[in-house]
């Protein structure tokens, strides 16, 4: 009878942390109030946006640096903790002379609504047909982890100058189970970025930094977007970085500048 009784303990155990890992996914995955509340003073000379998407809801945006036809806008993505403000930052840091723009996700604040891999889809066609009906830019997405996956479905959908993506995953199902391999995620995942279908057979100059000590999105994750990108202008590990650290690395800086010439070597832009 004990062992009866041990078993059944075991099992609803179990299925308890199933049934709260399930319930609990979007906030786990999107903690809007975590990256809210590590908003980073802005410049006097930042630009608040705002745009509405199609289905209502509102999207706060930041951009920094001078507007120029002689160079590409730089689109950011964050991280799922990051917030639009520290995106902008950290690219305005490496191109200070490139005007950049990261839009808050939707359901983190300021933004309104719920956020979701869906959403965030949308929601990046929505800023970059803003961009295109605001003045004819091109237009280089970067993005940052969980962000890597939204870049890349924007260079599936849009024509951009160029892809970075920085920590990626092949997809967030494959990753979730790195992390839950006890979970069956494959059921109970909503939310789905399969961010190697997305980049596979594309043309647009693509560039991967990875970090070489990356435990979050570990390198076997992150390799097999390397055979897949049929246009991969450059491929650079920093060995001695971390998921988190890796911004403070010089070398992470260099690889980001040498990508984005790479982009501009390759689609030169004309002065308006």
């Amino acid at each position: 009878m004990w062992l009866f009784t041990l078993v059944l303990g075991i099992a609803l155990l179990y299925a308890g942390l199933v049934l709260v890992t399930a319930l609990f996914q979007t906030r786990m995955l999107f903690p809007a109030q975590m990256a809210a509340a590590n908003r980073p003073p802005l410049p006097a000379s930042a630009e608040r946006l705002e745009l509405t998407t199609h289905d209502g809801d509102r999207l706060a945006g930041t951009r920094l640096g001078n507007t120029s036809g002689a160079r590409p806008l730089l689109l950011g993505f964050g991280g799922n903790a990051w917030n639009a403000d520290a995106v902008a930052l950290t690219l305005h840091g490496i191109f200070p002379d490139h005007e950049v723009l990261a839009f808050h996700y939707r359901g983190y604040p300021p933004s309104s609504g719920t956020p979701s891999a869906k959403a965030l889809f949308a929601d990046a066609l929505t800023i970059f047909d803003y961009l295109e009906q605001e003045r004819s830019r091109k237009v280089v997405a970067v993005g940052f982890s969980i962000g890597s996956g939204v870049a890349a479905f924007l260079a599936h959908e849009r024509n951009v100058a160029g892809l970075i993506l920085v920590t990626p995953f092949d997809s967030l199902k494959a990753l979730a189970r790195e992390h839950f391999s006890w979970a069956p995620t494959g059921l109970l995942l909503r939310h789905h970025i399969p961010t190697i279908d997305l980049v596979k057979d594309r043309q647009t100059p693509a560039a991967l930094v990875m970090a070489g000590r990356d435990t979050i999105v570990p390198a076997r994750r992150s390799e097999p977007l390397r055979s897949v990108i049929p246009n991969l202008v450059l491929d650079r590990t920093i060995a001695d970085a971390g998921h988190n650290d890796l911004y403070q690395h010089p070398a992470f800086v260099a690889a980001m500048r040498e990508a984005v010439a790479e982009f501009e070597k390759a689609a030169p832009q004309k002065l308006p």
